[in-house]
């Protein structure tokens, strides 16, 4: 079972609630289109049903024209790469930071929780990013993150873990 994906920012937040519930929808979207893959997602609480409540606690969008220049002009390259070294993120990148909890629908029992951020890098196959791309590319990973493991966790009893997810 999973609930609606949402949107938790402070009030100075400058994203807006349109964008806000388009970053919601292609989430909860994601998330369903690959725990279909593994898993029947019903609707209705029961035995053996696990709800999955996700959020997104913040957000930032990329500088789409400045985005490419810093990963496609070397010296900007450059620079960017230093900013990285100092403050632990690219020039003009994207970023979003989400939470998840999975409990047993029937009993509230916590089953897993997840807290995580993702920021964009400065590799040529994103240079093109979008405003919102990189919180995109994000969701992405988390939802197969969180498919793949699930699927491991059911079908093996064990989670196999790995530097890179």
């Amino acid at each position: 079972m999973i609930n609606p994906v949402t949107f938790w920012a402070g009030q100075d937040s400058s994203v807006s609630p349109e964008v806000q519930q388009e970053l919601c929808a292609y989430f909860y979207s994601k998330l369903r289109e690959d725990l279909v893959k593994h898993f029947q997602v019903v609707d209705q609480p029961g035995p053996g049903v696990m709800r999955l409540q996700v959020a997104i606690t913040d957000v930032s969008s990329a500088i789409p024209v400045l985005r490419t220049a810093s990963v496609v002009i070397p010296q900007m390259r450059l620079m960017s790469r230093l900013k990285q070294l100092a403050t632990g993120s690219f020039s003009f990148v994207g970023s979003v930071r989400a939470e998840m909890k999975l409990i047993d629908a029937t009993s509230g029992a916590i089953l897993a929780e997840a807290l995580d951020q993702q920021m964009g890098g400065n590799a040529i196959k994103t240079a093109a990013t979008w405003q919102w791309g990189d919180a995109e590319r994000a969701f992405d990973h988390w939802c197969d993150v969180l498919s793949t493991r699930l699927n491991e966790l059911h079908t093996t009893g064990t989670i196999t873990t790995s530097a890179t997810s």
